[in-house]
């Protein structure tokens, strides 16, 4: 991997190059030095990702090594396609659905040797209908629990992601991710810390990932605003947080994700790992 001589592995994420071709996506995120693609499935399929041969995986397998990098895992779960999918409704048939595709999702990231699968996707989680944020919990929690023997076989973690409420009404912060998870109790369903999903915490992001460090197993980073990292002030803003990631030796992914494509992934991908070069330069 390309990720020899940094501190941490950073991985980026690839639907800011989602125009261009697999290989291409690769070849980019490979030279500016990272060690991983993270995928967001919708960027690859038109239907679902059933879409996606075996021998297609097999392929996109082989372009990853040749490019020097390997996949971290998924993200963006349930964005579509496939239309339709909601984890938390009331009706049952659409979170049967949503539960079997996400089994589907286990196979396409084991198949692909991920790891990780970052479970976001605001709008096929929030409440709708009325509906409560416990039933709503009750449903996802009931949803990962019928995927987690599955995803535990394939060698993948789902992350519960903490989204701040303009986002979604159920998590909202990582002291509720960790109590989700807890109660679950699976080894295959893990919490995860996104630098942008903070709005909501009350305590600095250096405290709060300090607390949870042990049960989180992927980072997300970017500006606070969605854009590339060198557009804002999260070189300084984050470095107490990476000094406390370094001081408790987390060895797992930090993945880069931006919300805002149009520098072209070849920039996004190049200024954000210079910052975070130079943010690693500054640790003690």
């Amino acid at each position: 991997m390309t990720n020899s001589g940094n501190i941490f592995k950073y991985a980026m994420c690839n639907e800011s190059m989602q125009e261009l071709s697999w290989q291409q996506q690769c070849r980019i995120i490979s030279e500016a030095g990272y060690g991983a693609i993270e995928v967001a499935p919708f960027t690859l399929v038109n239907c679902g990702v059933s879409d996606i041969s075996a021998g297609q995986r097999k392929e996109m397998a082989v372009i990853m090594r040749d490019e020097g990098i390997v996949c971290d895992g998924l993200h963006w779960l349930f964005s579509p396609p496939p239309e339709g999918l909601h984890f938390t409704t009331p009706d049952q048939a659409v979170r049967q659905k949503s539960v079997a595709y996400l089994d589907e999702l286990i196979d396409f990231c084991g198949d692909l040797d991920g790891s990780v699968m970052i479970f976001g996707s605001p709008k096929q989680r929030s409440t709708i209908d009325g509906m409560s944020i416990g039933d709503a919990k009750k449903y996802f929690a009931e949803g990962l629990v019928a995927v987690s023997d599955h995803a535990q076989s394939r060698g993948v973690k789902i992350m519960v992601e903490h989204l701040d409420k303009t986002q979604s009404d159920v998590i909202n912060t990582l002291d509720e991710a960790w109590e989700f998870v807890e109660r679950i109790n699976h080894p295959a369903i893990q919490m995860m810390f996104d630098f942008h999903n903070t709005a909501d915490e009350t305590e600095s992001l250096d405290v709060l990932v300090r607390r949870h460090l042990d049960h989180i197993y992927h980072v997300h980073i970017q500006e606070m605003d969605g854009q590339y990292l060198g557009t804002g002030t999260a070189a300084d803003d984050f470095l107490e947080t990476f000094q406390v990631l370094k001081d408790l030796n987390y060895d797992k992914w930090i993945s880069l994700e931006v919300f805002d494509f149009s520098p072209g992934g070849r920039t996004i991908a190049r200024e954000s790992m210079r910052v975070m070069k130079e943010m690693e330069a500054k640790l003690s």
